[in-house]
This record gives C-alpha cells, structure tokens and sequence, in this order.
C-alpha cells in the first residue's frame, strides 16, 4: 500500500480523497518544522511566528470570503418565504426563459395576424376591382400589362 493512500472499506471520492492527502502533508511538514524549531536563533523563530501570524490571518479571510456569497444570497425575502438562495437562484433561471418563450410566442402570433391581414386586403381588393378574378390568371391580360401605355 502506497504512503498516501488509507486503508478503508469504503471508495472515498476524488474530493474527500484530495482533502485527506492535503491534511497528511500539512500534518508531516508541521512535525518536521516543530522537530527543528528548538535549534533555531530566537530572531528566526521570531519572524517565523509572525509569517505563521500572517498566513493564518490570510486563511480566515479567504475562509471568509468564502462564507460571504452563500450569507450574501440569503435576502430578507428569502428567508420569509424559506427559499433560501436556491429557490431565487432556480427562479432567476426559469423566469428568463418563461420570458423569451412568451416573447417569441408573441412574435410568431404578431406575424400571423400580419400576414392573415395582407392577404384579407389583396383578396377585397381582387373582389372588388372591376376586373374579374379570372382576368388576373389569363396569360393575355398578362402581356397586356407589361406593354407600355401612352
């Protein structure tokens, strides 16, 4: 068996996995690191403190930064209706397209009526022009209308 990997009865998965490896090594560089710590100047072990000093406090910012989306979703309205962020972060996905679905459902129908409404005027124009219907398909009439008038 290999030194990072841990006996178990159970498959971890790749993330628990991960997370397991990092906390070892961070244990193991920590004993090393305390191992020789007691051979150091005091000025050294001085500014190694206060480097630990820093990088910790960099860690709970990130922790906190971390934390400050899921706390910023959470909105007075959301919590009265008990949503939370899901239910406004599934409504802010669905609405938009309900949207353009009913947009393009009102194009579609805008365009129909245009057209049932051009051609409801050719065909009261042909009606009612004094030439009959049947003139218009005449191949006569046709070269009659292409001819120049004077």
């Amino acid at each position: 068996m290999n030194s990072l990997t841990m006996p178990s009865s159970r498959p971890m998965t790749s993330r628990a996995a991960a997370d397991t490896l990092q906390t070892r090594f961070a244990l193991r560089v920590a004993a090393r690191l305390s191992e020789r710590s007691h051979d150091l100047e005091p000025e050294l072990g001085e500014r190694l403190r206060a480097a630990r000093e820093q990088a910790l406090e960099r860690a709970r910012a990130v922790r906190t930064a971390e934390a400050a989306p899921a706390q910023a979703g959470l909105s007075g309205g959301a919590i009265l209706l008990g949503g939370g962020p899901r239910w406004w972060t599934r409504l802010a996905a669905v609405v938009p397209a309900i949207a353009l679905i009913a947009g393009l459902i009102a194009i579609k129908q805008l365009e129909t009526d245009a057209e049932i409404s051009t051609a409801a005027e050719i065909d009261a124009a042909l009606l009612t022009d004094d030439l009959p219907p049947t003139a218009y398909s005449d191949a006569g009439f046709a070269e009659f209308l292409k001819t120049p008038r004077d």
